[in-house]
């Protein structure tokens, strides 16, 4: 689904760049310009998008035992700085025509070209970002992001053209052009940002914790603890590490079994492209006041009640149940 997705965007970034050249070349809007520029960006970043995307879904191999989900990252990346060059070269352009202004000419055939134009970028960037979200995929979330914004700039160009149709005052073509131009460029940063996090393996903090949250939902009593875990997303496959602490009598097929049950309950909330690495702990004498067992047969101490596990204490590589723990139990 990412790849189909990717490849309308990069269609349809083709099609609406020609149309709003085509509207510029009847016009000679700096402001339409403006919008053509940005489209250009949508072009290369749509088809780096659509091989980062095709790239991402093949299977991991000797050479990526992570597979190649990164590579979407690297691809927002490229693109939000794309985003921030065409956000300077628009300030340019508009200074340029501020000091040596053009005619302006047919603004109400450019008018309709890029009505229409915004509207389908407006569409095409909440239906990207949707399935973006949808399958985990930055690059297409990204690329759908990019041409919604796209699409608002549009919008507000469109109200500086019919502002100065009415008034006259050419100098808000420029004017227009030089604001939209600082919300491209922040926009750019913005997706360079997330792109970095991804690149440096920076948590994600609402991942962890939807992760952690479903865990703790859904613990067996037999699951005493669980730390050290690590939650992370390479394009639509999550990686899941975690220390998991059970009775110290259980037997290897036991340990095991419960380590299957594990990756059942949470690829069946996530998807089923998820890889779980899961170490094993036996507990200790402490760890009986958090067991939940009702028949242990070594208990040494009653049971005080389970851990709440949440992200401040699941992340920690150390077995829960010393008395600095108790006050988060349940």
């Amino acid at each position: 689904m990412p790849i189909r997705v990717q490849r309308l965007i990069a269609t349809l970034s083709v099609i609406l760049f020609l149309a709003k050249l085509f509207a510029w070349y009847l016009t000679n809007s700096v402001s339409i310009l403006t919008d053509a520029l940005e489209s250009t960006v949508n072009v290369i970043t749509g088809f780096i998008g659509l091989y980062s995307v095709t790239l991402a879904a093949k299977p991991r191999d000797s050479n990526h035992p992570f597979g190649h989900g990164k590579v979407e990252f690297i691809s927002a990346a490229i693109e939000g700085s794309l985003i921030m060059i065409a956000g300077l070269v628009i300030i340019y352009e508009a200074i340029d025509q501020l000091i040596d202004p053009s005619p302006l000419q047919k603004l109400d055939s450019g008018i309709v070209i890029i009505v229409v134009a915004a509207i389908v970028n407006y569409f095409l960037g909440v239906y990207a970002i949707r399935q973006g979200k949808k399958h985990r995929s930055a690059t297409v979330e990204a690329a759908g992001r990019h041409t919604r914004v796209d699409a608002y700039s549009t919008f507000a160009i469109l109200i500086g053209l019919v502002c100065l149709k009415y008034t006259g005052w050419q100098w808000l073509d420029s004017a227009v052009a030089m604001v939209f131009a600082l919300f491209i460029i922040v926009t750019g940063y913005r997706v360079v940002r997330k792109s970095l996090a991804g690149i440096m393996d920076e948590a994600d903090e609402t991942l962890l914790d939807e992760v952690i949250g479903f865990l703790q939902e859904h613990r067996k009593k037999q699951w005493i603890d669980m730390h050290n875990m690590r939650v992370i997303q390479y394009g639509n496959v999550m990686h899941v590490d975690a220390h998991m602490t059970l009775p110290w009598y259980y037997r290897v097929a036991d340990g095991e079994k419960e380590i299957h049950e594990l990756e059942d309950i949470i690829g069946g909330h996530f998807g089923n492209k998820i890889e779980i690495f899961v170490h094993i702990d036996a507990c200790a004498p402490y760890s009986c006041k958090l067991c939940a067992l009702d028949r242990c047969p070594v208990r040494q101490e009653t049971f005080h009640g389970l851990l709440q596990w949440n992200s401040g204490n699941v992340w920690k590589d150390s077995k829960h149940g010393r008395p600095e723990d108790d006050s988060a139990l349940l």
